[in-house]
Order: structure tokens, then sequence, then C-alpha cells
């Protein structure tokens, strides 16, 4: 277990824990966190093991990732990506959070789907400030610099050892098995989601615990393709009495 380091933000309320996803850091979250902690709650978010300012490690398995995931009793924990799954798999353990909220989680990764997930995501260490704007033209030029940031700070092996140190990239059991109530933000399928309409509709049909909702118009990351349409359903969901009870009566 690694000892992450750790953002926060707000100084009272109920307690949120935010997860990255790989080859990003912390600082990904600068604009969900702060209107999280305007809403009343306490933020912390985490650099995962070998991304930003966290140390690098003999192992990057799903569950590595989750068991550095820090302290119990969380309101709630938001993943996105890599930490959908990392969150996904500490809430196994009774006690670690009341509610999760998850932005495009990657849940499973087939086999067959194995070694190009892998180049692809290696592919992105190669981005420079021109090709990143390029590609995504309609995100904040901070989120841009935070991700490039975030590919700076980590390097090919966490990247692929991501991969290569799970027997299985398969968290589809343990999301069905959710015990607490779940809100999962998908991209829209449309433009790009690394979460198929089979896994995200099972889900929700063997979940009542599940809230599921496409961002429309958002791809793999909703928090930067639609911030504002993203920050309000967290908000509102975090806010909302019929699934995690007001702020004010969990404390």
């Amino acid at each position: 277990m690694i000892d992450l380091p750790q953002r926060h933000w707000g100084e009272r309320g109920p307690r949120v824990l935010l997860v990255h996803g790989l080859s990003s850091t912390s600082d990904s979250w600068w604009r969900v966190a702060p209107a999280i902690a305007d809403a009343g709650f306490r933020v912390t978010a985490v650099d995962l093991r070998g991304h930003g300012e966290a140390p690098r490690a003999e192992r990057y398995a799903l569950v590595d990732y989750a068991g550095d995931l820090p302290g119990d009793d969380w309101f709630a924990v938001i993943g996105h990506s890599l930490g959908g799954a990392a969150a996904v798999l500490a809430a196994q353990h009774p006690g670690f959070t009341r509610a999760l909220a998850l932005l495009d989680p990657v849940l499973l990764v087939t086999r067959d789907e194995w070694q190009a997930t892998i180049d692809d995501q290696l592919s992105e260490l190669g981005l420079d400030e021109q090709a990143l704007g390029a590609l995504k033209p309609h995100w904040h030029e901070r989120d841009r610099a935070a991700k490039l940031a975030g590919i700076r700070q980590t390097d090919a092996h966490v990247i692929e050892h991501s991969f290569t140190d799970n027997d299985r990239w398969d968290v589809t059991a343990e999301a069905t098995a959710l015990a607490v109530p779940t809100l999962l933000l998908r991209g829209d399928p449309a433009v790009y989601s690394m979460l198929s309409d089979e896994t995200a509709d099972a889900l929700a049909a063997a979940n009542p615990l599940i809230d599921y909702r496409v961002v429309a118009g958002a791809g793999h990351s909703p928090h930067r393709d639609r911030p504002e349409e993203t920050i309000d359903a967290l908000i509102g969901w975090l806010l909302a009495d019929e699934r995690v009870g007001r702020p004010g009566s969990l404390g």
C-alpha cells in the first residue's frame, strides 16, 4: 500500500474523494473539486501510484490502485476511468464509502481489446500541446495543461503494467454487486465511451442502486467534455435525499 499525495478543498461538510484516470493527476479535478466544495463538502483528490507526485511501485494491478485509496467512511467517492474501476473494487470493503459516482469507468477490457487499448493509451504519451489541442479543441486550456502535465508525470512502464499486471480487467461482477447508491455517468456512445452499451444496460438492470445516465455530447471524460452538465449532475446527486441523504444528516 502506498501513501498517496492528497489535495484538499473545503473546510467542513461530508467528505468526498476524487480518483483520477490513467495518465492524469489530481489536477484533472481542478474545476470539479472546488464546485463540490462550494456545495458544502470537504473534498480530497489523490495522485494514484505512478502518477503525479505519487511514488512509483512494483505493481499496477487494479487491486493495487484500489488498495491505496485512503481512509474509510467517505460520504461519496467519485472516480473517472481507471479511477472508477479502482473505486468499485475499494467499495467491496464495508465502510469505505456511502456512495459512488463513476465517470465513464473502465470496468471491462476483453482480451481481444487488450493490446489495442494498451497501444492507444501508450500513444497518449507522445502528445504535445499542439497535438492535444487538435484532438480536444473543446477542452478548457487548463484541462489540456493538466493532461499534458499528467502525461509528463507518468511513463510507459506504468501505463503498460496497469494492464499486464492484471490477470484480467473485468470488475463488472463487483459493480453489479455494489451495495451503495451509485451514479453511473457514461460518455455519449455517439461520441465515445469506454463502457459498452451491453455492460451499462446490464448493470442498470441488475442493480437498483445504480442510477445510470448518459452525458449528452461528452466522450470518455465527461468532466472535461461537458463540465457544466457533469458538475450539475454530480452535485444534484450528492444533495438528493433519495440518493445519499442531506449532507448535514450524514456528517
